[in-house]
Formats: C-alpha cells, sequence, structure tokens
C-alpha cells in the first residue's frame, strides 16, 4: 500500500529543499498537498450541487495552461515530485470514499445524467490540485530565493 508517510514524495522534496535554501519543510509540504485536496473535493462537491457540466471540468483541467505549461516552467527537479503528490493523495482509501461521495451525493440529486462520472470528476480534482500547488509553491519558493540572495548582495 502506497501513503504518504511511505511514499518517496517526502524524501525527494527535502532533497530537492535543501538545494533550494530549506522553504520546502516537511509541514509546509503535507499541508499545501493536504489543504488542496480538502478545496478539490468541496470544489467537486459544489459542482454536482450546482449541477455543473461535468465535461467542462476534466477537459478543461487537462488541457488548460494550469498542468501543461505550468510543467513546462517548473524546475526538473520538481515535477516528478509534484506528480507523485498527486498520486499519493489518490490512494487505495481516498479514491473509494471520494468516489462514493460523488456518485452518491449525484445520484441523490435529481438532474445529474451520469453519477458514475460526477464521482470521476472529483478524483480528477484531487489529483490535479496537489500538482498544481506544488509546482506553484516551489516556484514561489525559487523567486523568494533569489530576491533573498539579490536583496542580500551589495550593489556593484
Amino acid at each position: 500500500m502506497r501513503s504518504w508517510r511511505n511514499s518517496g514524495t517526502r524524501r525527494s522534496c527535502f532533497g530537492y529543499a535543501a538545494s533550494s535554501c530549506g522553504l520546502c519543510n516537511e509541514s509546509m509540504f503535507g499541508s499545501c498537498v493536504g489543504s488542496k485536496v480538502g478545496m478539490a473535493a468541496v470544489l467537486g462537491v459544489t459542482h454536482i450541487i450546482k449541477g455543473w457540466p461535468t465535461h467542462h471540468f476534466i477537459i478543461g483541467s487537462y488541457s488548460l495552461p494550469l498542468v501543461i505549461v505550468m510543467t513546462l516552467f517548473a524546475p526538473a527537479e520538481i515535477i516528478g515530485i509534484a506528480y507523485d503528490s498527486g498520486e499519493a493523495t489518490t490512494s487505495t482509501i481516498t479514491t473509494p470514499l471520494v468516489t462514493t461521495l460523488g456518485v452518491g451525493l449525484a445520484s441523490s440529486i435529481h438532474g445529474r445524467d451520469s453519477p458514475p462520472i460526477d464521482g470521476f470528476c472529483l478524483i480528477v480534482f484531487t489529483r490535479l490540485f496537489p500538482i498544481v500547488t506544488v509546482v506553484i509553491y516551489v516556484q514561489i519558493a525559487e523567486y523568494l530565493v533569489k530576491r533573498l540572495k539579490r536583496i542580500g548582495q551589495p550593489d556593484k
């Protein structure tokens, strides 16, 4: 079984963090990933309750520059960590739980065409949000490190 504690994500992040002046610590990294899984679930439930079209979210999530362009501009060392954090959040416990939440909620609301697709949409969200969060977090950390180095250097 693969879990957050047993995955290589933590060790890899901290190996990368050493090269970025330690701005990526264990509690901040875990908080970023965990909070985005929660936000993904809230967005997915809101999408089901409001009756928003599912295909817009699924197609838009993978085709928008959100993931593709951010991956292109992310440091090479962090891409694997970011995608692994998305994989670690959709584990053997999270996936059935989130799918059941989506299917059960969509089944109880009249007018939802396909409850299984709504459950799948929740999985898409819980997988994508941590990826985007880790990439944004590392890009902000690198920006801050560069800025601190620039501020710390005397003018020539």
